[in-house]
């Protein structure tokens, strides 16, 4: 399984940016896996940021981005998105997406990760 995210870029304090993840080379249909994503800021450890359910049934998101980020995805196009709206400074960070085939937020149960979108939010 591949994960390829994209669409990082700069913005300003209070804007909105949309990052897309796309999968390829799956051993198992898309809405098999469970979808998160997960940021890592220069010198703090990566944390969660959202998850999705296969069929888009079920979501979690993490405190800081919850009311301003929103996690979706198309599973005919072997894609999932993260919106992310009234941005932060402090969601400044390298943006993954990762799969796994279980509900959770924990990063040891991802088993596939793409490579990283950088998203810089100036103040």
């Amino acid at each position: 399984v591949q994960l390829q995210a994209s669409g990082g870029g700069l913005v300003k304090a209070g804007g909105s940016l949309r990052i897309s993840c796309a999968a390829s080379s799956l051993t198992r249909a898309f809405n098999d896996y469970y979808m998160g994503w997960f940021r890592q800021a220069p010198g703090l450890k990566r944390e969660f940021v959202a998850a999705i359910s296969g069929s888009s049934a079920f979501d979690d998101y993490a405190d800081p981005v919850n009311g301003r980020f929103t996690i979706s995805r198309d599973n005919a196009k072997n894609m999932i998105y993260l919106q992310m709206n009234a941005l932060k400074p402090e969601d400044a960070a390298v943006y993954y997406c990762a799969a796994r085939l279980t509900i959770g937020r924990d990063m040891s149960g991802y088993r596939y990760w793409g490579q990283g979108t950088q998203v810089t939010v100036s103040s």
